[in-house]
């Protein structure tokens, strides 16, 4: 009985040798195994009517349901003005990028700024520009073309972006950053965060305004329609952008009106500037948009001196005339007879939106007859009183203007009213991220970038690695048999 557990117990060594062997074996022959990827990069220059920006993203590689969790890197403001504004100099406008585009390189990393996808999209400056001079606008681009190509990333073109992508984009960004679109799974199943509901957006720029909601009805003009498909979920969303309706161009064709109310003059009186205000302008510097209607024989170096008359009411009354408020029968609109089903659910209104309502204090949930208390006793004091209270503000003069123009759009060309108004969440940042359309042009651009491939790593060969568990387990069977044969010999 001895020779028998002698030999059984060989065996068991016999096993756990070739066991340790093949495990040896697993770990010298290798093979390709996958493992998760890294992150990628994306940049995306703002080139604005006033300002140009450069953003730069990152996202996993590994997306689900085609789109990346996008999150900001870094922002980096171009010194100087929009490119619109390089019409005489394009080479000017190439050459602002350059200190933006040197920071971007320190922060991606070297091995992969070449498969940084990089983006150029203006907007309505450019809009303007192209209308008036194309050739001066492909000059623009050329060289800023030039400029970004200069540096080792995969530079995808400048571009235009129409005014519905403008404000689309603008929407996609306020919704990821409030974690109200689909961001998380459960189980490979994304699912709609419970309780929460789209947001509109709202944006005014320089030389285009923005709005952009979910109605609740059908969008009867599918030019005012726009579908995206996000983390498997599709939207279908109102948007429109009124050009020349920015602040900038607004308040100058509200100039404009009022120089041409008296053109026999060279005085402008201006209500909406503070009293005791005045400024001096050329009629060149008036005349220079295609959003103002010049007059028949304009003097381009005509001076003409501007004067504010603090004059609220008739501020506002100047506003009213830059609209028109009619709409054709049987349909809703919001201003110039464009479609607009009524607003529905909660809005952010950022840039133009937020700056002169923060210098008022007005962003913050307040009733729209406080709103309109607070401008119309601002739009009474004088340039000296303001001047004594906020000597350092190099924009003092154009609150009042800005502000009545906020209301008169908001009010009178977007429809809301008492009851909608507290819906408005007046804002420039969310979730540590700046609110614009550059963020949700990167969010919908992960969808057409191809996900990355598994990453391929050297590892252990599967069959090799199955052999070694199989005489492993090949062992203890083998070890469990020997004891329980033992023990029965010992108890015969």
């Amino acid at each position: 009985m001895e020779y028998k557990a002698k030999v059984i117990a060989g065996l068991l060594a016999a096993t756990c040798v070739f066991s340790i062997i093949a495990l040896i074996l697993s770990a010298v022959n290798v093979k390709d195994v996958f493992l998760p990827p890294g992150t990628k990069y994306g940049m995306v220059f703002d080139a604005g009517s006033t300002h140009t920006a450069l953003y730069i993203y990152q996202w996993p590689a590994n997306k689900e349901n085609g789109t990346g969790i996008v999150s900001q890197v870094e922002t980096c403001t171009v010194n100087g003005s929009g490119i619109s504004s390089y019409a005489d100099d394009p080479a000017g406008a190439g050459a602002s990028l350059k200190p933006c585009l040197d920071k971007a390189m320190t922060l991606i990393p070297a091995e992969q700024q070449r498969d940084t996808p990089a983006y150029l999209g203006a907007t309505a400056g450019m809009r303007l520009l192209r209308k008036q001079n194309s050739t001066k606008a492909d000059q623009v681009f050329t060289e800023v073309t030039k400029a970004i190509q200069e540096y080792p990333v995969d530079f995808r073109g400048a571009q235009i972006l129409t005014g519905n992508e403008e404000g689309s984009f603008g929407w996609i960004t306020v919704n990821y950053l409030l974690d109200t679109l689909i961001k998380f799974s459960f189980a490979e199943k994304w699912e709609h965060p419970q309780g929460t509901e789209v947001l509109g957006a709202l944006d005014l720029g320089g030389a285009s305004t923005q709005i952009t909601f979910q109605p609740g009805v059908t969008i009867e003009d599918k030019n005012t329609s726009v579908l995206f498909r996000l983390y498997g979920t599709n939207y279908s969303l109102y948007t429109h952008s009124y050009l020349c309706y920015g602040q900038t161009q607004a308040l100058k064709m509200l100039m404009a009106d009022l120089h041409q109310g008296n053109l026999s003059s060279q005085h402008i009186s201006h209500p909406c500037y503070p009293r005791g205000y005045q400024e001096n302008i050329t009629t060149a510097e008036l005349y220079n948009s295609p959003c103002v209607t010049a007059p028949s024989t304009p003097s381009p170096a005509q001076v003409l001196m501007v004067t504010g008359t603090g004059d609220p009411a008739a501020c506002s009354a100047a506003m009213q005339k830059l609209f028109n408020f009619t709409c054709g029968t049987n349909r809703t609109c919001g201003f110039n007879e464009v479609y607009q089903p009524p607003v529905r659910g909660q809005f952010f209104a950022f840039a133009g939106f937020y700056y002169a309502f923060h210098f008022l204090n007005l962003t913050s949930q307040q009733s729209l007859t406080h709103v309109n208390t607070t401008v119309w006793a601002f739009c009474n004091k004088t340039w000296q009183e303001l001047v004594e209270t906020f000597p350092q503000d190099q924009y003092l003069q154009t609150y009042c203007s800005v502000a009545t123009y906020i209301l008169t759009l908001l009010v009178d060309g977007y429809k809301f009213d008492e009851n909608t108004w507290s819906s408005i969440h007046f804002t420039q940042k969310a979730a540590n991220a700046d609110i614009g359309w550059t963020l949700g042009f990167m969010l919908n651009l992960t969808n057409m970038i191809p996900t990355e491939p598994l990453e391929h790593l050297k590892g252990h060969q599967p069959s090799l690695w199955a052999g070694a568990i199989s005489f492993i387990v090949l062992a203890i069977v083998v070890g469990l048999l020997a004891i329980l044969l033992q023990c029965f010999w010992k108890s015969k």
